[in-house]
C-alpha cells in the first residue's frame, strides 16, 4: 500500500507542498487560518502520517527514550515503574524502549552502545530494588537513575524514603501504646541498603518516644521470605512473656506473612495478642492476609513518573542531596495493629 505523503496532501488541499510542510510542522504563522484548517483536515481524511525517520534526520531527535534495567521481568514491582515511565513518555509524544540486562555488565555495556547508535533521546537506568550502583561506561549525561543511586553521584536519581517510611510504621505502633517493639531485619547478603535506613527509622522513633531500644528485639531473617519470617518471629515469640514483644515491625511483607504463621503456631491472635506491620504493600500479600496487613507502600509508580518527567525536562533535576530525590513511602493502615494486650478493654460484664 502506497504511503500518503506531503505531495498527496498538497494536491488534495490545493496548496503547495511547502505550505503543507509549514502547516504540519507548526511553522505556519503567516498562512491564513482557513488554509491551515484545510490542510490539517485533508491530512487527517487521507491518512497522512509524518515520516518519523525523515523527521529525526531533520531535527536530530527520534522521540525515543530507553529504560535499561537489571531485572524487568523477575520482580513484583517492575510493572508499576515501567508503566509509569511509559505513561509519561506517551503523554509527551515519546516511545519507551525497554532493555533487560539480567544484571550482566557486558550486556549492559552493549545495550548502551546500541541505543546511542540508534540516537535515542535519553535514558533511564532502573534498578528493581534500591541499591547503589556503578555507572555503566558510556552512559550519557542527563540519564536518570530510578530506584538506585549512582556511586559517586553526577546523575539525578529517585529512591524511596525508607527511613521515613520505617518511622511511620513504628510510630503507628507507639501511638497504639506499644513499648516492646521488635524489628525483624534483613539478614541476607549482600545486605540491602534499605535495611540500614529502616533500622535507623525504627531507632529514631523509639528515641523520640523515650523508649530505650532493646538490642535483643532486633533479629534478622536469614532470607526475606515467609520462611525467614517464621524462624525470626519464632525466636522472638518463644521468649518468656515478660521478654516477648507486643508488636513486630517487619523488613517486608513476606517476612510479616511468616510472622503471622509463627504467631498462630503459638496460639496468638493478630492483632489481639500481637501487632504486626510490614513494608512494601506487596500485591497479593498485604491486603490478602487475615487480618489484612498494615504496611508501608513503596512508591514505584510515583518514582517511575518522576524519573521520566525529569528526563524529559518536565521536572527540574534536584540539586540537593547529591541529586537524589527521596520519594515518600505512605503508611497503609489495615487491621493488623491494636493496643498491647494489657491495654485491651475488658469484655462487658467482667468484674461484676
Amino acid at each position: 500500500m502506497k504511503r500518503v505523503g506531503i505531495k498527496d496532501v498538497a494536491r488534495e488541499a490545493g496548496v503547495s507542498p511547502t505550505t503543507v510542510s509549514l502547516v504540519l510542522n507548526g511553522q505556519s504563522a503567516r498562512i491564513p487560518d482557513t488554509t491551515r484548517d484545510r490542510v490539517r483536515r485533508v491530512a487527517t481524511e487521507i491518512g497522512y502520517a509524518p515520516n518519523s525517520v525523515a523527521r529525526s534526520l531533520r531535527t536530530q531527535r527520534t522521540h525515543t527514550i530507553a529504560l535499561i534495567s537489571d531485572r524487568i521481568a523477575t520482580t513484583p514491582f517492575a510493572v508499576e515503574m515501567v508503566q509509569a515511565a511509559q505513561d509519561v513518555a506517551r503523554e509527551h509524544g515519546y516511545l519507551l524502549l525497554l532493555v533487560n540486562t539480567d544484571g550482566d555488565h557486558d550486556v549492559e555495556r552493549e545495550a548502551v552502545d546500541a541505543l546511542l547508535s540508534r540516537q535515542v533521546d535519553g535514558m533511564v537506568y532502573a534498578c528493581m530494588w534500591s541499591q547503589v550502583v556503578d555507572v555503566p561506561a558510556g552512559l550519557p549525561a542527563g540519564t536518570v537513575f530510578l530506584d538506585g543511586r549512582p556511586a559517586g553521584g553526577g546523575f539525578p536519581a529517585v529512591m524511596p524514603d525508607d527511613r521515613a517510611g520505617a518511622m511511620a510504621a513504628v510510630q503507628e505502633l507507639v501511638d497504639q501504646g506499644h513499648t516492646r517493639i521488635a524489628y525483624i531485619d534483613a539478614g541476607e547478603e549482600p545486605v540491602p541498603i534499605a535495611s540500614r535506613l529502616r533500622h535507623e527509622g525504627y531507632l529514631e522513633v523509639l528515641r523520640r518516644a523515650g523508649i530505650e531500644p532493646d538490642p535483643s528485639l532486633r533479629v534478622e531473617a536469614s532470607i526475606t521470605t515467609a520462611a525467614g519470617g517464621v524462624a525470626a518471629a519464632g525466636e522472638l515469640l518463644d521468649r518468656p512473656p515478660a521478654q516477648r514483644p507486643t508488636a513486630i515491625f517487619c523488613f517486608n511483607d513476606r517476612v510479616a506473612m511468616g510472622a503471622y504463621r509463627a504467631a498462630r503456631h503459638r496460639g496468638l491472635e493478630i492483632p489481639t495478642d500481637l501487632s504486626v506491620v510490614g513494608y512494601d504493600d506487596q500485591q497479593f500479600i498485604a491486603a490478602e492476609l487475615d487480618p489484612p496487613l498494615t504496611t508501608v507502600a513503596l512508591p514505584h509508580y510515583e518514582m517511575g513518573r518522576w524519573a521520566m518527567q525529569v528526563r524529559l525536562g518536565v521536572l527540574a533535576a534536584p540539586t540537593e542531596n547529591d541529586g537524589v530525590h527521596l520519594m515518600p513511602c505512605p503508611l497503609i493502615r489495615r487491621e493488623s495493629v491494636a493496643p498491647p494486650p494489657a491495654q485491651h478493654p475488658a469484655p462487658a460484664g467482667d468484674g461484676e
